[in-house]
């Protein structure tokens, strides 16, 4: 959206631009003297959908396998045949989250400066090493150390990723992206639980229970896929092998003109982190993910359980898990196509954070197997299009490559780090209706409604005040901008200048709602 009147400044400190900066600044149009006319962009879009998206949704599949296959696991006797007590189950769980988002933003990072088809092929690779020795552990302390380790190669993935698709699409594209993307986690839910009842036939075989083939299977299916990805995912835009020189300058050009000014390439400074840790944006949408990140792990590592108390024997309860989370998949899905197309990701995430409040409310008052059965749905309404929704919603107000990654990559870590409390909120004396764990993830829920609704709000107040000029910098190539009400905003000496040094401050960048 390129401004009427734009005015870029900067302080005392950022007027002496060294060369190295300059170099960040210097590209207006990306390789300007090339001929893109023969590029179809519409067919461009489809072999970038078809090259990275099938790929990365079923990485992601065996990720949330990986992590709540667990769940499936304690309905098979983990719990009895490595003589721990559900206190220490809990624990189990409890671990996964202080790694996975310990080392999210660091993994963010290395991303950004390491290849994608290296960085995230290394991550796989261990992960299911680590998921592939949980089926041999003896004893509880075993069990705690490689959840622990599962969860530090993990946390690449999620964020790497949603930051990854970010740095290839359009604002207005990115959320049916990374809905399809996360849509592999209500997948791998329905698949976990038919692969969970088909692996249990196994009992028995080579000496071993059922849960423990089903730790070594899904682990040894995610090494195969880690060796797979270093030749199947695909760099960044500047350099995918799948691209002519012509198509990723395309590419690149689009993500400009839709002002991501920073798509040409960023050399890395720690200001862009002190940017992102600064930014009153990055806190508000720690608040909001973690109103549905929080219920995510409390439901998808207990649903089986739930439905377990409800009356139905391990098999039946995984198998009732399969409508529940395809309801979640076609939702999600759906919610991610008409936000990309209406732009308004704030308040479809107060709908559908209302309707799960209703299910959590429906499961804390029923006492009918029916009726919970039928809230259950109701709940992953509040919870699964609100996930990608919200990293869309994040991502599409975050300007700047690194300031992005981090922001993204801080948001989910505050998220996951919670998920230690939904590891914790289902115990086994509240059963059957789990009162005490329904209530706190509603809580959670309704942390994420008051929220949203301030994100909506001040983003709507900011864009309101750059409308009126309130944000405009000093342009010097542009004699209207040379206004003394501006030189608060930054002194630049062009547009584009002031798209790179100020992104999403910006005052011609305009926030989605």
């Amino acid at each position: 959206m390129e401004k009427r009147n734009p005015s870029p400044t900067v302080s005392d400190t950022e007027k002496s631009v060294d060369a190295h900066e300059k170099d960040d600044v210097k590209v207006q149009v990306y390789n300007a003297g090339l001929d893109v006319s023969g590029v179809d962009e519409k067919k461009l879009i489809r072999k970038i959908d078809y090259a990275l998206i099938p790929w990365l949704s079923f990485l992601y599949l065996l990720s949330f396998l990986d992590r709540t296959s667990i769940g499936n696991a304690k309905l098979y006797h983990l719990e009895r045949d490595l003589n721990m007590t559900d206190r220490q189950y809990l624990l189990t769980l409890t671990i996964f989250f202080f790694s996975y988002a310990i080392f999210e933003v660091p993994s963010n990072v290395f991303l950004k400066r390491l290849r994608p088809s290296l960085w995230l092929s290394f991550l796989m690779l261990f992960w299911g090493v680590m998921m592939t020795l949980q089926g041999i552990v003896r004893n509880f302390p075993q069990l705690m150390a490689m959840r622990w380790l599962l969860g530090m190669f993990e946390a690449g993935l999620f964020p790497g990723v949603n930051y990854y698709l970010s740095c290839w699409y359009k604002r207005s594209e990115f959320g049916l992206r990374a809905a399809i993307f996360f849509s592999a986690a209500t997948v791998s839910g329905a698949f976990g639980g038919l692969l969970a009842a088909a692996i249990s036939k196994m009992e028995g075989v080579g000496g071993k229970p059922a849960w423990a083939w089903i730790f070594i299977l899904e682990g040894l299916a995610t090494v195969v896929a880690g060796v797979a990805s270093f030749w199947i995912i695909q760099d960044f835009p500047d350099t995918a092998k799948f691209l002519s020189e012509a198509e990723r300058t395309v590419v690149i050009r689009r993500l400009q003109g839709d002002d991501q000014f920073s798509a040409a390439g960023e050399n890395f400074r720690f200001q862009y982190i002190l940017k992102s840790l600064t930014d009153w944006k990055t806190w508000i949408g720690m608040c909001i993910y973690i109103g549905c990140d929080m219920p995510l792990y409390a439901f998808s590592l207990f649903l089986p359980t739930i439905i377990n108390e409800l009356g139905y024997t391990a098999t039946p309860a995984n198998l009732l898990t399969v409508p529940v989370y395809t309801f979640a998949c076609i939702i999600t899905c759906g919610v991610g196509f008409i936000a990309d197309r209406l732009g308004r990701r704030g308040y479809f995430n107060i709908g559908f954070l209302f309707i799960g409040a209703a299910g959590y409310i429906i499961l804390i008052s029923s006492r009918s197997a029916a009726l919970s059965y039928f809230a259950v749905y109701m709940a992953t309404c509040g919870i699964y299009p609100v996930i990608p929704n919200t990293i869309s919603w994040v991502s599409n107000n975050v300007e700047g490559s690194y300031k992005r990654s981090v922001s993204l990559a801080m948001v989910i870590s505050f998220g996951n780090i919670n998920g230690a409390v939904s590891s914790n909120v289902y115990r086994a004396n509240d059963r059957p209706w789990y009162i005490l764990g329904h209530g706190l993830v509603l809580m959670y829920i309704g942390i994420g409604i008051i929220a949203s609704t301030s994100y909506l709000l001040f983003l709507k107040r900011e864009n309101a005040v750059r409308d009126r000029g309130e944000r405009d910098e000093v342009i010097e190539n542009q004699p209207e901008t040379h206004d003394a009400k501006n030189e608060k905003n930054g002194r630049y000496a062009t547009i584009e200048e002031a798209k790179r040094r100020k992104g999403d401050k910006w005052s011609g960048y305009r926030y989605t709602l």
